[in-house]
């Protein structure tokens, strides 16, 4: 889940990395480091943490040269230390790189055997190791670097600059992205079309298996067998602008409001308020036809995608599997002849994702994608995408990434019952009505912002914290209980109301709160039983309800608190909203890092 970024420039590249891995650092800041040419030979700066600890190396002991490398670690292999920080290097070559390195141990230990001395403890110095022993038999930069990619095995990206060759770098993709950038007598890679978008906005991407010579006046291309391609450059939408957090104290914070208008632009793509319908593009499959789909995701994605199965299977009586991507890839479940698929993510690089996509297309099924990045790699390789207008995502933790995926999984499921003619016109009417009422709602929900800031005060006081829900609120449940263990670090977890009886309700004290989210409509009455049963040992109910459901609830829970009255159709959707801003305040009253959670990386890109 590294990031990486590479330059070959006009002026000094230090300072055009940094400001590239400030952009990466939603991938990993265990640690980071740069590497630059200084009169043929390789200089390094690192530093254990944050990027602004590499900052502050920087300014007390500047990085000359033009061309260079960096990296932003989420450690896999050795601990975040700067011994085992990015680049790795010998005198002859440095490397940057994302992702595993799988056969690592079995070449280091060959290199060993042949007196090679291994400085730290990553699968990444096995690479340069591998690289330097062919430098050192005398071969050129391009044939040792083509000939370590022919030994290692895994899924990784990397670039390389080498001693004495001040206008080159070298890069390599397998499993991970990477991109090249066209400048003006310049040239750039980056893990993304994010990090190079205030250096240029003409990409292109290294397909699987490429790698490529990047020079300051273009780049060749090859393919895994060593063959000269061509890889068609693209502008993309992505702009240089700096996402700031304006007056808001986090990320996080700015973009829990941003709610209102991410939902509303996401919803007006695929929704025509005048005649109340759905208005989807043309999708790789027809989902009349279709027999069975399959939705996978991982994190808060995959919660999502459990939202759209109770949707789709409710208004389109589609059959729905729901798989985690990282099982899904290892179950190699039977898939159904002219079956199809949706995958959804927000950095459209998720590793597991990313490989339950090629085994949903190798198992014949025509896949959807629903991404946030159009550039990503899963928008390319899948036969169509539906995107999210959620824009860039800085918080760590998922927020309005979530609820835009929400959005367009409804849209979906109208979509797809009025194809299977299991939706009326007036059905529909009433279903896209309760999505334009959306984002007025996740505003108002927003003016209960001190409300519940004071729950969160007495949620911060526990070690176990349980959230319940039934139905298409039960994933929601889930949705806060991970929200919560992200950022806060509190134990929590969700359920699915009736099956407290099952054995969660062991748990119940005096000392667990119990988050509830139980709106009015039919399932109401069954899920205040599950916590009566709760209350009556002990347990702290507090409750997310609508003003028809607030009086029954307040006899017997601690804390209720009124949302805006609305559809069950979208009650998913908007109780998403406040267990996140419950998460978030938690966060802030435990002094925890909200936009950077310890361990966590945003774009999970390594299995």
């Amino acid at each position: 889940m590294c990031g990486i970024v590479g330059v070959v420039g006009r002026g000094e590249a230090a300072p055009l990395l940094l400001e590239a891995l400030r952009r990466l650092e939603y991938r990993g800041y265990d640690s980071a480091g740069i590497a630059t040419l200084v009169d043929g030979r390789i200089e390094r700066r690192r530093a254990e943490g944050k990027l602004g600890n590499l900052a502050a190396t920087l300014e007390r002991d500047p990085l000359p040269g033009t061309t260079g490398i960096g990296h932003t670690r989420w450690a896999t292999h050795g601990a975040p230390t700067e011994r085992n920080a990015h680049p790795h290097s010998t005198r002859r070559v440095s490397v940057v790189h994302n992702g595993i390195i799988e056969n690592h141990a079995e070449l280091r230990a060959e290199m060993e055997a042949e007196g090679a001395e291994f400085e730290t403890e990553t699968d990444t110095e096995t690479f340069v190791r591998l690289v330097d022993r062919h430098l050192a038999r005398g071969q050129a930069p391009e044939e040792a670097f083509a000939a370590a990619l022919k030994r290692v095995h895994g899924a990784f990206a990397l670039a390389a600059v080498f001693a004495g060759h001040p206008r080159t770098l070298m890069a390599a993709r397998q499993g991970a992205p990477l991109a090249v950038g066209y400048g003006e007598g310049e040239m750039f890679v980056g893990s993304d079309a994010l990090a190079l978008a205030p250096l240029t906005r003409r990409i292109a991407y290294l397909e699987e298996g490429d790698w490529a010579v990047v020079t300051d006046d273009g780049a060749r291309f090859h393919d895994a067998q060593g063959r000269p391609v061509e890889r068609a450059v693209r502008v993309t939408a992505l702009t240089g602008a700096v996402t700031g957090k304006g007056n808001y104290r986090h990320f996080m914070e700015k973009e829990l409001h941003e709610h209102p208008a991410v939902l509303g632009d996401t919803l007006r793509q695929y929704l025509d308020p005048k005649t109340l319908e759905v208005r989807l593009p043309r999708l790789p499959f027809d989902p009349a036809r279709l027999p069975r789909l399959t939705i996978s995701a991982c994190g808060s994605a995959f919660l999502a995608g459990l939202v759209g199965r109770y949707w789709i299977e409710g208004l389109a009586r589609l059959p729905v599997d729901a798989d985690v991507a990282s099982e899904l890839r290892y179950r190699d479940p039977p898939l159904a002849e002219g079956g199809g698929a949706i995958l959804v993510s927000q950095s459209g690089e998720t590793a597991d994702t990313m490989a339950a996509l090629q085994l949903l297309r190798a198992g014949g099924q025509r896949v959807l994608a629903v991404v946030n990045v159009p550039e990503s790699s899963m928008a390319r390789e899948s036969d169509g995408a539906l995107l999210t207008v959620a824009g860039p995502e800085i918080g760590v933790a998922s927020t309005k990434a979530f609820t835009a995926q929400l959005a367009v999984l409804a849209c979906l499921a109208i979509g797809f019952g009025r194809a299977r003619r299991e939706l009326s016109t007036l059905d529909e009417g009433r279903l896209t009505q309760a999505l334009l009422e959306v984002p007025g709602n996740a505003a108002a929900i927003l003016e209960r912002d001190a409300e519940i800031r004071e729950l969160a005060a007495e949620v911060a006081k526990a070690r176990d914290v349980l959230f319940l829900g039934r139905g298409p609120l039960y994933p929601i449940a889930l949705e806060g209980a991970l929200k919560l263990k992200e950022i806060s670090y509190i134990h929590a977890e969700g359920y699915a109301a009736g099956e407290m009886k099952h054995g969660p309700i062991a748990l119940v004290d005096s000392d667990v709160p119990v988050v509830a989210l139980c709106p009015s409509g039919p399932l109401f009455e069954k899920t205040m039983s599950n916590l009566q049963e709760a209350a009556a040992r002990g347990g702290r109910i507090m409750a997310f309800t609508d003003a028809e459901g607030a009086p029954a609830l307040r006899r017997f829970a601690e804390r209720v608190v009124e949302l805006p009255h609305a559809c069950a159709f979208a009650a998913p959707i908007l109780h998403a909203i406040p267990v996140q801003l419950l998460a978030y305040h938690v966060a802030v009253l435990k002094g925890t890092d909200v936009d950077q959670p310890r361990n966590l990386a945003k774009s999970v890109t390594v299995e």
